[in-house]
Order: structure tokens, then C-alpha cells, then sequence
């Protein structure tokens, strides 16, 4: 169980930087576009993460698990996956937006990384 919480926890984690390079991508474009990418590397990444949560008792007996952080987490990727379907047939991703997914990207790496 140990090895496949540790590929899940890989996969997240590459779906994650995914998302942030595809939006970074962008920086320099104009008029920027939607990577429908974004869209399949976040839904990668909700599935391997809720995935991982359902392993946590399995993998971490000893530890209990913070509900508030995943949950908040969940919340900024359900955020991000709404925003995408909303622009992804757009001929242009507005600069508010775009900087909206990036935030909300960064945002849910900084929970991740320095929430103990």
C-alpha cells in the first residue's frame, strides 16, 4: 500500500506543476488561450488525491488526518476544474482570469507545502 500511496502521491504532484506550467505558458501570449490540459491534468490530480485520502488510514495507522487542509485543497481544485469548463471553448482566457488560476494554483501548492 506504501509503494502505491507513494506512485499516487507522485502522479498528484506532477498533475500539480502540470497545471502551473501550462498556465505559465501563457504568460507572454496574446491573446492568451485555454489548455485543455489544465482540464486533464487537474482531474488527474483530484483523483489521485482523493485516492490517496481514502488510502490515509491504511498507509498512516498511527497518524489522523486533517480533514480541513484536504478539504480546503479540494475546494481550490474544484475551483480551478469550474473556472477551466467554464473558459475552455473561449477564443481568449481574459488576463483576470488567467491571473485568478494561477493564484488559486500557487495557492494550493502553499497549503499543501507549508500546512503541518
Amino acid at each position: 500500500m506504501s509503494l502505491i500511496n507513494s506512485i499516487l502521491l507522485g502522479v498528484h504532484v506532477l498533475c500539480v506543476v502540470a497545471i502551473l506550467a501550462l498556465l505559465l505558458l501563457q504568460w507572454n501570449k496574446n491573446p492568451r488561450k485555454f489548455n485543455p490540459g489544465i482540464l486533464h491534468a487537474g482531474l488527474t490530480a483530484l483523483i489521485a488525491g482523493v485516492a490517496m485520502v481514502g488510502m490515509y488510514s491504511t498507509v498512516h495507522p498511527d497518524q489522523t488526518l486533517n480533514h480541513t487542509k484536504y478539504g480546503i485543497k479540494l475546494l481550490v481544485l474544484i475551483a480551478i476544474l469550474a473556472i477551466g469548463y467554464k473558459n475552455v471553448k473561449k477564443p481568449e482566457l481574459p488576463k483576470k482570469t488567467w491571473l485568478l488560476l494561477v493564484g488559486l494554483t500557487v495557492t494550493n501548492i502553499l497549503i499543501a507545502s507549508l500546512w503541518r
